[in-house]
């Protein structure tokens, strides 16, 4: 069963949840799939977002931690991008910071419609403990991984293949379906392609073509 190539251009702005209860009230969290983007709060989350979708869909920010909140953005009427709180470096009142984490550990556990995590690390700096412990957690729950090695563009072409090569090395204890480590830069486009071929997959799980497949026989 196979559909035309998701257009992420196409996704808008549906919702801002500050923790999971709110998120829930508004949108169940066992309808559609969703993919998730979390990372450090310099690792230039946002400027992916934007540059995956071409457009200016997420807020960017000379100041890391700008994400304070839970965002989601629809694709269809079936699939929607997450950007999560980003976690580990804002500057930011202690109380403050423990609530961002609480709302990105309840979202992780507890939303049932997450199909795949994209886990944005600066190419330079990768695998800090919080990014280990977000990969080990999606692994650990049956959910794949993309992890990103963004602003690539700051090495030369010889040193960002050693580094993805390192990395890819350090998770080479995990299946290799379950993660997969590619360069990206929001700047000039490195990777774009192949994030792209690996979030189209990770939204069309065989359960929901059948379902999409079924309301539109259901409608002829």
């Amino acid at each position: 069963m196979s559909e035309s190539r998701i257009d992420f251009r196409k996704a808008e702005f549906l919702i801002s949840a500050p923790d999971i209860a709110h998120l829930n009230e508004y949108l169940p969290g066992d309808v559609g799939v969703e993919i998730a983007f979390a990372g450090r709060s310099n690792a230039g989350k946002s400027s992916a977002l934007n540059l995956l979708t071409e457009q200016k869909i997420a807020r960017t920010s000379k100041t890391p931690g700008r994400t304070q909140l839970i965002n989601v953005f629809k694709l269809d009427k079936h699939r929607r991008l997450v950007d999560l709180p980003g976690y580990g470096f804002a500057q930011v009142p202690l109380a403050l910071k423990k609530k961002w984490q609480q709302a990105l550990g309840e979202y992780l556990l507890k939303r049932n419609c997450l199909g795949g995590v994209v886990v944005l690390m600066d190419i330079r700096h990768p695998l800090k403990d919080l990014d280990m412990q977000m990969i080990e957690w999606a692994v650990e729950s049956h959910i794949p991984v993309l992890a990103l090695l963004t602003k690539a563009d700051k090495l030369g072409q010889s040193d960002r293949m050693k580094m993805v090569n390192e990395v890819r090395k350090k998770l080479s204890h995990f299946d290799k379906d379950a993660v997969k480590v590619e360069p990206f830069s929001s700047l000039k486009g490195i990777g774009k392609n192949k994030a792209l071929s690996i979030l189209d997959a990770w939204c069309k799980p065989e359960w929901l073509m059948q379902q999409i497949a079924a309301e539109a026989a259901a409608d002829e």
